[in-house]
């Protein structure tokens, strides 16, 4: 299993036909070094396929996913800064095309 300690998202969509090495060309881009056992989420425009980059200390991982329908819920560009820390939960949410954001808040039951 590869390590990851970190999780972050890249809010500005990238053309899928990226590879790992383009894709690394943009970490090193925004945040300046790709870490060891960080990964790094990009999604293209139409937010219907993801490709996570992952550093795992010796080389670098690349995978991809779309949905069979749907699409993966992504913050819009102008709402956010460049990048989003994601943690575990959200991480595993958002791969399953749900609303990652809202987690907290859909994990307690109130009455209304």
């Amino acid at each position: 299993m590869i390590r990851i300690d970190a999780m972050w998202l890249a809010a500005e969509p990238i053309d899928m036909r990226a590879g790992a090495e383009r894709l690394l060309a943009r970490v090193v881009q925004v945040f300046g070094a790709a870490q060891a056992h960080h990964g790094y989420l990009f999604a293209n425009a139409r937010g219907t396929r993801i490709k996570l980059l992952v550093h795992d200390g010796f080389g670098v991982w690349c995978a991809a996913r779309r949905l069979n329908a749907g699409r993966f819920v992504w913050p819009g560009a102008t709402n956010v800064t460049s990048s989003l820390s994601l943690t575990p939960a959200q991480f595993d949410a958002l791969v399953l095309g749900l609303p990652w954001q809202r987690l907290a808040e859909l994990s307690v039951i109130t009455r209304a």
